[in-house]
């Protein structure tokens, strides 16, 4: 019963490919962005009521005020993300776009000391600068190629803000509620703010040709339910630094995909910037677990 039914190492491996190959799946569909973001959410939503309903739906008589506010606000944050990544991937190739989203770590660090006055280390910094370098390599190389392709990038860097917004929001209510009733009532409030934002923009709901209707219910599927549910399986059995070294990996997966699914090239730039944001982010999450490994141990 303490041993998992299989090694954790290969449903990370499965979550990891999930969600590194979802900005390809974005790609592929021809619809705009509020709309694959919206139906994403949506078909999310319509997967999880049966579960959410026979088990959790308890759990809706004890939440506060304070958590409908901020599950719903962390939704509506979730669906801003969704929307500007989507977008960037119409004027930016995937290898840029999933790269400068990878970011996230970098800007929670700014958020956690801001508002919740976590300590930052020296090393951290250096981290940090290191993959921001990456990232300006990145745009840079962006720049030199179009202007339409450095708006791409701004935009993917606005979605790493927003999702890093998102986490910040939850992680208060995620103290008091369970995983399933929290995921469930983000996704619900996301689908709603997408609803009203792609019939506030005109944007048709229907009409859409049978593949991508195939790509909504494989976004849903595969990187919302069955991704990041593997991996909050696996932390489980194993460290969240495993997990947060494994997610690293998804701008490779993704651009690899890209280049023979979609045939994107990876130009010098993208590949040394990406190579160097991920280094950066690598070593800031090594020291943050082994900044918590050492306060662990003090406290025990």
């Amino acid at each position: 019963m303490n041993k998992p039914i299989i090694h954790p190492y290969i449903p990370i491996a499965i979550g990891v490919l999930t969600v590194g190959f979802s900005a390809v799946v974005v790609k592929l569909i021809t619809a705009d962005a509020g709309v694959i973001a919206f139906y994403r959410m949506f078909f999310s939503v319509v997967f999880m009521l049966p579960f959410f309903l026979h088990s959790y739906r308890h759990e809706l008589k004890e939440l506060t005020r304070r958590d409908w506010l901020f599950s719903s606000v962390a939704g509506i944050f979730l669906a801003i993300h969704f929307i500007l990544w989507f977008e960037s991937l119409t004027y930016t190739s995937v290898a840029s776009s999933t790269v400068l989203v990878t970011l996230q770590p970098i800007f929670a660090l700014a958020g956690t000391a801001l508002f919740f006055k976590e300590v930052i280390s020296g090393k951290m910094l250096i981290a940090v600068l290191v993959a921001l370098s990456g990232s300006v390599v990145i745009s840079w190389g962006d720049f030199q190629l179009s202007g339409a392709a450095l708006f791409g990038d701004v935009l993917a860097l606005l979605a790493c803000l927003f999702i890093t917004a998102y986490l910040l929001v939850g992680q208060d209510v995620r103290k008091r509620v369970s995983l399933v009733t929290y995921t469930f009532l983000v996704y619900l409030a996301s689908s709603i703010a997408l609803f009203i934002y792609v019939v506030g923009t005109r944007q048709s709901l229907l009409h859409y040709p049978a593949s991508d209707w195939a790509w909504f219910l494989v976004l849903a599927l595969l990187p919302n339910l069955l991704g990041h549910t593997l991996f909050n399986w696996a932390i489980k059995w194993v460290s969240t630094n495993v997990v947060s070294i494994a997610v690293l990996f998804e701008p490779v997966i993704a651009s690899i995909a890209a280049y023979y699914i979609l045939r994107e090239s990876i130009s010098i730039p993208q590949l040394i910037g990406g190579i160097i944001v991920l280094i950066g982010i690598l070593l800031f999450v090594i020291d943050v677990q082994a900044i918590k490994k050492k306060l662990f141990l003090k406290n025990t």
